[in-house]
């Protein structure tokens, strides 16, 4: 167990009158982390901080800001064992997440290091004879990101790397069900040398979320948002944020289609499928929610990727032996897919692998024949039970593909790659991969999703436009004409 501090203009502090919350490890119940618990007034002084230091770091050079992110990715690096113990005492994910996480989040730094030449505008042609007309970009202001748990490395660092590259400064609030593990990120950018007030965090218990977040929200400096999580709270972000007309981007919920063509190559989607559906536990935005195969080519999928399921190992992520499935991040997670299962069995579907489970240790489950009258058809697990669709023929798939809410990741499989394309750009979703897992991110790429699944996009010259301020200045360089 580790107790721990926020981080409020440079300065390691606990909460308001001591005050704390307590995370504990979903396998075990025992304590993980110790965490302050904010008040409105400690996320006001971080606010404060934050704009306090906004004065000074919005004039550096893109020079400075660039070593300084290149520094945190090598210490974020260097504390990948402490990353891979604060995950599994946490969220109960494997040691092979963390890993993943803490790469891609590093790429993700250096990433944002390498736009910090590119926040750049443009000259625009104006009517006005002699006047210099300019679109340019320019740091926003305090940015709130409010980062999840299930890739909590990854989400963390998103949530801060680029609106820090553009010349903002920021304040994260850490996840109630991962404080230790956001912590070490801030610990990371500290340890840069990133001056005080310029990246500061936060924590809070569960019941004062909405306190803590409308707090900051309100605060007159900070001027973006951004917050990754479930399309319920998301839609509450969005409320808060509209009230103090702050612009927000929001990466929310999926469930995400993997299409399966007649023609597609089925090992290859059976491993992509294996992957976009377990990693994680299937805990991620990303993760594939409903397979929908041709019904040609249907039992032959079903069989190999039962028999692939199966064969994923599931285990104590704690322990040496190396796991595919660790445990989910709480019962809740349990009942939920449970119950989704129980619903669909009572409905005509088949179970091919895994099953019911009574521990946050929770098997690879599968169940086909799944129609739009269960509930798993149309609702999120989040977790490793999944759903496979039989339909005939592409048009069905592409309507199956695009009856849900949600709109994020989703996958097309078909050797004809020409008809597989135009299949991927009739589906609805921010990102759609052709012979590839609904699973993937790149840090230079334009990530966020349509309907349900949110907006805005994090990644590359998408970001920046996000997190800086497109302005018009004009400089008259000739006497102009006035007609009074």
């Amino acid at each position: 167990m580790s107790d721990m501090s926020m981080l409020i203009n440079g300065l390691k502090v606990t909460a308001e009158k001591g005050a704390v919350f307590e995370r504990r490890n979903p396998l075990d119940g025992t304590v993980a982390t110790r965490a302050p618990a904010a008040s409105a007034a400690d996320a006001l002084m971080a606010a404060e901080a934050a704009a306090e230091a906004f004065r000074t770091w919005s004039e550096t050079g893109p020079g400075e800001r660039r070593s300084l992110l290149l520094k945190a990715a090598e210490r974020l690096e260097a504390k990948l064992p402490q990353f891979v113990e604060a995950v599994a005492a946490e969220t109960g994910a494997t040691g092979m997440w963390a890993g993943f996480n803490v790469m891609l989040a590093a790429g993700m730094i250096r990433e944002a290091a390498a736009l910090t030449t590119q926040v750049s505008g443009e000259v625009i042609p104006s009517d006005v004879p002699g006047s210099l007309a300019m679109g340019v970009r320019q740091p926003a202001g305090v940015v709130l990101g409010i980062a999840p748990w299930n890739a909590p490395i990854i989400l963390g660092v998103r949530a801060i790397a680029t609106p820090l590259a553009c010349g903002n400064t920021v304040i994260l609030k850490g996840s109630e069900n991962c404080p230790r593990t956001h912590q070490l990120i801030i610990e990371a950018f500290a340890e840069a040398g990133f001056p005080a007030g310029v990246v500061n965090y936060v924590t809070n218990a569960p019941s004062d979320a909405a306190t803590v977040v409308e707090a900051m929200v309100s605060h007159p400096a900070v001027r973006r948002v951004n917050f990754t999580g479930s399309t319920r709270v998301g839609r509450l972000i969005a409320q808060t944020c509209a009230k103090y007309l702050k612009p927000a981007v929001l990466e929310l919920g999926g469930k995400a289609p993997l299409v399966i063509l007649d023609d597609a190559d089925l090992d290859d989607a059976v491993n992509a499928a294996a992957f976009g559906c377990f990693a994680n536990s299937g805990q991620i935005c990303m993760s594939t929610e409903r397979i929908i195969v041709d019904e040609k080519v249907a039992d032959e999928f079903v069989r190999k990727f039962a028999a692939k399921a199966k064969a994923l190992p599931l285990g104590d992520p704690r322990k040496p032996e190396p796991v595919v499935l660790g445990s989910v991040i709480g019962m809740g997670t349990v009942e939920h897919c449970n119950a989704l299962l129980a619903d669909a069995m009572a409905k005509g579907a088949k179970l091919v692998c895994g099953g019911k489970a009574d521990s946050t240790l929770m098997p690879a489950t599968v169940v086909d024949h799944v129609t739009p009258a269960m509930h798993i058809y149309h609702e999120e697990s989040f977790g490793p039970v999944k759903g496979i669709v039989r339909v005939r023929g592409t048009e069905e798939a592409i309507a199956c593909a695009n009856d849900n809410e949600y709109g994020l990741s989703a996958a097309v499989f078909g050797r004809d790659l020409a008809r597989a394309f135009n299949v991927a750009r009739r589906i609805d979703s921010g990102i759609c991969h052709v012979n590839a897992p609904t699973v993937h991110d790149e840090a230079q790429m334009p990530f966020g999703g349509v309907k349900g699944s949110g907006m805005g996009r994090f990644g590359g010259r998408a970001g920046i436009a996000e997190f800086t301020e497109l302005r018009w200045i004009t400089l008259q360089t000739t006497p102009r004409h006035y007609p009074f």
